[in-house]
């Protein structure tokens, strides 16, 4: 019997938010691992996601950018078929995309609540769908979302975006119930704090790191590269029958 693969040569793979930060790593990652890809991105970070597929092209492997607004149904659903009209088939999905608002719960206002809900749930839901159905038609498909170990724990000034990220591990396993007959799996990734661009000043705060680096049994924080590894299992052969799940990478922050 053959033991596991996480060869991905062969496959296509949509990385969203592949211009940057931790979905940068994603791509040239996947792409190391043999994968051909397609950057969707704002248009804003156009000239980023080509930088990310130039590296890539390095390689030897292909490499589309796309532009897509992850707030816009009919922006998803475009930039799926430019994908499927490129490289004619679509294997695996990577939605690296988020947003946080950081302030105490009782200051929220109602466009905090509808920008990160839009961005980090409505677009992820609208994002799988077009997803599964170009999928389903192959009989396979590996579907992947970056949510946080804050899908499971709660934090202070962070009550929304852990909402969020609650219901997109749910969403994972709602999708997983429906459509695993198809051959599709659905799963998330919960990192803990990442050091991207991003977050470069929380990482230069010495009351965060003190709150919270006491909290991660491993003694450190993440890199986008312990995201890379959870991701390129969750996209290969060797997760077949992973489905509906959350993979936590968070050096045991959640185990208290």
């Amino acid at each position: 019997m053959p033991g596991a693969s996480f060869d991905l040569s062969g496959t296509v793979g949509l990385v969203v938010g592949g211009a940057g930060g931790i979905g940068q790593t994603l791509a040239t990652g996947l792409a190391a691992a043999g994968a051909d890809i397609v950057i969707a991105d704002l248009p804003a970070q156009r000239g980023h996601a080509e930088e990310v597929a130039a590296a890539i092209r390095h390689t030897g492997r292909q490499v589309a950018c796309l532009d897509l607004d992850i707030t816009a149904v009919a922006s998803i659903e475009a930039m799926m078929v430019e994908a499927m009209a490129r490289f004619g088939r679509l294997d695996w999905l990577v939605n690296s995309v988020g947003m946080n608002i950081r302030k105490p719960v009782l200051d929220y206002v109602e466009s905090d609540w509808d920008r990160m809900v839009a961005v980090n749930l409505k677009g992820a839901f609208f994002l799988t769908q077009a997803a599964a159905r170009a999928m389903a038609p192959q009989g396979r498909g590996r579907i992947v979302h970056v949510a946080s170990q804050l899908a499971t724990v709660a934090m202070h000034d962070r009550s929304i975006y852990a909402i969020t990220k609650a219901g997109l591990a749910h969403l994972c396993r709602a999708f997983a119930v429906e459509l695993a007959p198809h051959g599709l799996t659905f799963n998330s990734v919960g990192p803990t704090f990442v050091s991207t661009p991003l977050t470069t000043s929380m990482f230069g705060d010495a009351a965060f790191i003190a709150e919270n680096l006491p909290r991660i049994p491993a003694g450190r924080f993440g890199t986008t590269d312990d995201v890379l590894g959870a991701v390129h299992f969750l996209v290969s052969e060797a997760a077949a029958l992973v489905n509906g799940h959350l993979l936590l990478v968070d050096g045991g922050y959640t185990a208290w």
